[in-house]
């Protein structure tokens, strides 16, 4: 019977079905992505999350629409420095504006109708006082009035919603301690709750289906420190995509403050946000604290994952078979590529001390991943360590991957080269071909 697609994409998407169940999402949707017709399908996807288990802090901006809605009541939208300077006039159309957001957002959640996405969904949305702010003041001789920054969250009040199995929905207009309402970006509001939560995750979205590199391909990973250098040279070039280097901003200072992974998907596409949540590769940039590939020793925990990812090359007669016990034997002299506790690629050192010699074995990359060049990175890694324990050179039995050997540096060698040990164990009717590499 042939796997359909349906149920392929159900296995694959089990073990982050499991890992994220339980965990803390903030997700912060921008006006921009609110006026996209996509709007339902996303708060969709947000339901499914919640109803997965995935305890959600829902944070909308509303910059598009307060700028219409400015124009229609004859009120000049001002900015300094980027920063929206809120007078009383204005504060009073932002009110109108993030209020109605609010009722539309609230209306979607609650939605149960037979046959959509919602059907059978018991959501409760809360939205409260949960963010404290104080006036951002004066700069540079410019009274921002009524443009606030978050002063205080309240962590415990949130986690008491959210441990309640409610969603918890939160806007850009915020009280102070003295009674007054302050006009605050979507970002810093998503940034700081994530941050003082210590959400497992912070969600942004944007036109585009990430961070583009400069051939236009979405980069995958980021470390703060590099998505930096990206935002500095968005603002140095003035590109004008707004919500990619807010949440560039946001996530820095997310990560940088303790929240593991901040992810930027499309708004635009559908299905973009479980897409990156739900299978390994994912579809939009994340930036993160720790890289979700490493490079490690094997351990015999491993074993399994090393065995799912030889066994299908054995049965093709590319790899040697291996038992289970010699491969209990050998696992020490492994290294693996793991990404989200798949083991995605490995290879073997073994030793020849007695010839001051090491194999290079077992090269295996799983087929998913085999564009990132994590082969070289396996085989840099091996060669290192041979050269640690003062091998003189490496070699590599192969009948199928020659070229890729000669293009790292091998020469093709005789039976003779080998090791007597393994002189003595060469398979004469699978007549690989034998690759050495000179260390020294």
């Amino acid at each position: 019977m042939r796997t359909t697609e349906l149920v392929d994409g159900f296995r694959h998407s089990a073990p982050y079905v499991n890992a994220h169940r339980g965990k803390t999402f903030v997700v912060m949707l921008g006006g921009e992505a609110l006026a996209q017709s996509q709007f339902r399908a996303i708060i969709n996807d947000v339901a499914l999350l919640h109803s997965l288990g995935i305890k959600v802090v829902l944070v909308y901006g509303a910059r598009p629409q307060i700028d219409a809605a400015l124009g229609s009541n004859n009120i000049a939208p001002a900015y300094h420095n980027g920063v929206r300077i809120t007078d009383e006039d204005t504060l009073r159309v932002i009110k109108q504006v993030a209020g109605a957001l609010q009722f539309d957002i609230t209306a979607r959640l609650s939605m149960s109708l037979s046959n959509t996405p919602m059907q059978g969904a018991q959501i409760n949305l809360v939205s409260g006082n949960f963010v404290i702010a104080q006036p951002l003041g004066i700069d540079d001789g410019v009274d921002f009035q009524l443009s606030g920054k978050v002063r205080r969250i309240d962590v415990e009040g949130l986690r008491h919603q959210l441990d309640k199995n409610c969603i918890v929905l939160m806007g850009p207009i915020a009280a102070s301690v003295t009674g007054e309402s302050f006009n605050l970006t979507a970002e810093e509001v998503a940034t700081q709750v994530a941050i003082k939560l210590k959400a497992d995750k912070m969600i942004g979205f944007s036109a585009q289906s990430g961070i583009l590199d400069s051939n236009g391909e979405v980069i995958a990973e980021l470390m703060p420190t590099d998505a930096q250098q990206i935002l500095d040279r968005l603002e140095a070039e003035q590109q004008p995509c707004i919500g990619t280097t807010a949440f560039l901003k946001a996530s820095i200072d997310a990560c940088r403050n303790g929240v593991p992974r901040c992810h930027l998907v499309s708004y635009l596409e559908d299905g973009a946000l479980l897409q990156e949540l739900f299978s390994r590769e994912g579809i939009g940039t994340q930036i993160v604290t720790e890289s979700a590939e490493r490079l490690r020793r094997a351990t015999i925990a491993d074993i399994g994952g090393v065995l799912n990812l030889i066994r299908p090359l054995e049965e093709q007669g590319i790899l040697v078979r291996r038992s289970r016990e010699q491969l209990e034997i050998e696992i020490e002299q492994f290294m693996l590529i793991e990404r989200d506790g798949l083991v995605i690629g490995c290879a073997a050192l073994y030793p020849f001390e007695e010839d001051n010699a090491g194999e290079f074995a077992c090269l295996v990359v799983h087929p998913d991943y085999r564009d990132a060049d994590r082969g070289s990175l396996l085989l840099k890694n091996i060669i290192n360590q041979a050269r640690v324990r003062g091998y003189g050179r490496l070699f590599a039995l192969t009948t199928r991957s020659i070229h890729w050997f000669l293009e790292h540096g091998f020469n093709i060698v005789e039976v003779d080269a080998l090791p007597q040990k393994k002189k003595q164990l060469y398979n004469y009717q699978r007549r690989s071909k034998i690759l050495a590499l000179d260390l020294q």
